[in-house]
């Protein structure tokens, strides 16, 4: 009887929490509702419509004047725009001066690997453009590697024929390399490439549009990554070009090396693939019901049954944008947006996992943003260190009890030398006690509870360090009196924007292969504190934050500031992991007081095989280092210079191989994903 009376308060409790929950739901929409009619009543009046122009001189004016703050003034714009000018003079460097020279073919050509593999390059043929085709056969043709075939099945109609006379020609004085099949019809991308696979006799197969351009040293650089490195699985770096020739690049696509996170929220490997045939399963390369996105299933199956996944971070395929091909626009191609969310979602139940959500993201319609299922309610406890500071400690857990949709969590705040009497009465009000902390009495002069004061709900809890600040034994210490079985460690001078920023977070730290998450955190006037930590960047070449002071709505260099993404570190200032795995890797290492405390965590948990994920759905204010202020300057500089140096001694491999999410043709210098200048 009652342990039934148990469950129906239960029971009533959640049905409680779900009532409170739809009824903040249904108000929200409706002020949203109401702000959209609003909005939309001012963009059909006529004089809102006159005043375009207007409106369109003043935004870029506020634009520029945003740019001119975030450059550090007319000096820095002007150190920007030379900067950018000299970027512009390097990109030459990745078009047809990057070619080898005659030199430099003929040693690769002379060069004899110990595995000499058979690469089947596939291109499947319909109705191509005469020079088009000319300028793919030539590429492959004048490989410097030269153990190859090309494996041409071509469905083209009657108007087309001439792709048969040119491939004939070609094969004719490719000494057997080219092997040309006219189908009885058109098969599609689909059917025509699997075509080309019963066609190929190579241990190797690789993958060629019928329009685009390879470089001539790229197999050669393939079957040195397969020898060097025992790659079953390789690709590179890409460019779109437009007028027919490659130097006039419009977008340079500079890749991470293998990450799943980012592969399942975006097709970022796409070209040139090249793979070791005993990856696939059976004959069949492209799967027909992913025709349109045929190319996303096929990497997210292969990559999956590769044991060495190789990126070579060099630009070496040229994607031809013209009228009527993919690298012109998604628009022309809709029926690839559903095939993409079908390959992603079939992927997902092969690894077990159910309930997610695939939904596209305003950067571009293929590239999505996944909800994963949460499994139950896991308590989360939320560590927060403080030292005075009242003002900025209760906008933290104001915005953490008003905002938050998830419900089973606990805050630890770990007192540290506080002196005003503010926060005194902010600890009191906050606990509900019926006591008041007298001027000069600690936290541990009025405990209970072995160490610990707790709010009478047991929601918040007040525990007290003793000595010096340390950022690592401080939230250490906390970690120690926490109940939940996820940590999620937060500054005191951050706010929550996003309702389920902890659902947000949960979602990824609960998978198996997880170490830490982070998230998007934005300074006051929302422009971009932390998106993810790039080991090596920075003057110190320890760490630094990517998409630095770009402003909120800023899409992120290839869409990365609209998808969750594998990265090497996230910062401390909000970062959730479960409690086993801080545990295991012995938590914050206290060596480092104040900085790379966070940066050093993510690299314990990557040695241990795990992914580290930025997600940027999750969205809190972070006003950063106003508890402590900045470490540039005086005694504070000192300490991360000092920091900074034993960081670079305990991670000195990892700095040497360089962040693997981070491409090495970006300078270290900058934070927005600039060229390295030679």
């Amino acid at each position: 009887m009652e342990q039934e009376m148990n469950y129906q308060e239960a029971y009533e409790k959640e049905h409680l929490k779900c009532a409170d929950m739809a009824s903040r739901i249904a108000e929200l929409e409706s002020k949203n509702e109401e702000l959209t009619w609003k909005l939309d009543r001012i963009k059909n009046n006529p004089m809102w419509k006159m005043s375009k122009p207007a409106r369109s001189a003043v935004h870029w004016a506020i634009r520029q004047k945003d740019r001119l703050a975030n450059c550090g003034g007319p000096k820095g714009v002007i150190h920007k725009l030379g900067y950018k000018k000299r970027e512009k003079e390097a990109m030459k460097q990745f078009g047809t001066e990057s070619f080898p020279t005659p030199e430099q073919a003929i040693k690769e050509k002379e060069t004899v690997f110990p595995r000499m593999v058979k690469i089947s390059i596939l291109v499947p043929l319909w109705n191509n453009d005469r020079q088009f085709q000319i300028e793919m056969l030539d590429s492959v043709m004048n490989q410097t590697y030269r153990n190859w075939e090309l494996c041409l099945a071509d469905g083209s109609d009657e108007a087309h024929s001439y792709i048969g006379e040119i491939c004939r020609e070609y094969a004719a004085r490719s000494e057997g390399r080219i092997v040309y099949k006219k189908l009885e019809k058109n098969e599609g991308i689909a059917g025509n490439t699997n075509a080309c696979v019963r066609m190929a006799t190579g241990e190797y197969i690789g993958l060629l549009d019928q329009d685009d351009i390879l470089h001539p040293s790229v197999l050669f650089e393939y079957v040195k990554a397969i020898n060097e490195q025992g790659a079953d699985y390789i690709y590179c770096d890409e460019t779109t070009f437009k007028s027919g020739d490659i130097n006039k690049m419009l977008t340079l696509h500079f890749k991470p090396d293998y990450a799943p996170d980012n592969l399942r929220a975006n097709n970022y490997i796409c070209h040139f693939s090249v793979f070791a045939r005993e990856l696939m399963d059976g004959d069949e390369l492209f799967r027909t019901k992913f025709d349109g996105s045929q190319d996303h299933d096929m990497i997210l199956r292969l990559t999956d049954n590769a044991k060495k996944i190789v990126h070579v971070p060099r630009l070496m395929y040229y994607w031809r944008s013209h009228s009527g091909s993919v690298a012109s626009g998604i628009d022309a191609k809709p029926y690839a947006i559903a095939a993409a969310k079908g390959a992603v979602s079939e992927h997902l139940k092969k690894h077990g996992y159910d309930h997610f959500q695939i939904t596209s993201t305003r950067a571009f319609e293929t590239i999505f943003k996944i909800r994963y299922e949460i499994i139950g309610t896991p308590k989360v406890s939320i560590v927060i260190a403080n030292k005075d500071h009242a003002e900025d400690l209760q906008r933290c857990v104001t915005s953490i009890v008003e905002k938050s949709t998830y419900d089973n969590y606990e805050i630890i705040i770990v007192e540290n030398n506080s002196e005003t009497k503010e926060i005194r009465d902010y600890y009191g009000k906050l606990l509900n006690s019926k006591y008041t902390l007298a001027a000069g009495q600690s936290m541990t002069d009025a405990q209970n509870d072995g160490g610990i004061l707790r709010s009478e709900d047991g929601r918040i809890s007040v525990v007290t360090y003793k000595g010096a600040f340390n950022y690592s034994a401080v939230n250490n210490l906390g970690v120690k009196y926490a109940s939940g079985e996820y940590i999620l460690l937060l500054n005191n001078d951050t706010e929550v924007i996003t309702v389920n920023w902890i659902e947000e977070l949960l979602m990824y730290a609960q998978r198996a292969d997880v170490g830490a998450v982070g998230a998007k955190l934005f300074y006051g006037d929302k422009t971009i504190q932390h998106a993810g930590v790039v080991i090596g960047l920075g003057a110190h070449r320890t760490a630094g934050h990517t998409h630095y002071k770009q402003h909120r709505q800023n899409l992120g260099y290839m869409g990365r500031l609209c998808y969750a993404q594998n990265v090497t570190a996230v910062t401390g200032a909000c970062l959730m992991v479960k409690k086993s795995l801080f545990e295991e890797v012995g938590g914050l290492d206290e060596g480092f007081e104040i900085s790379l405390n966070d940066v050093d965590f993510c690299l314990k948990l990557r040695e241990k095989e795990l992914l580290n994920v930025f997600t940027p759905f999750c969205e809190l204010y972070h006003y950063e280092s106003i508890s402590r202020g900045l470490d540039d300057q005086g005694e504070k500089a000192q300490r991360y210079n000092k920091e900074s140096e034993k960081f670079r001694e305990k991670w000195k491999e990892a700095l040497a191989k360089g962040d693997p999410y981070y491409n090495p043709n970006f300078s270290l210098d900058r934070s927005d994903f600039s060229l390295k200048i030679q």
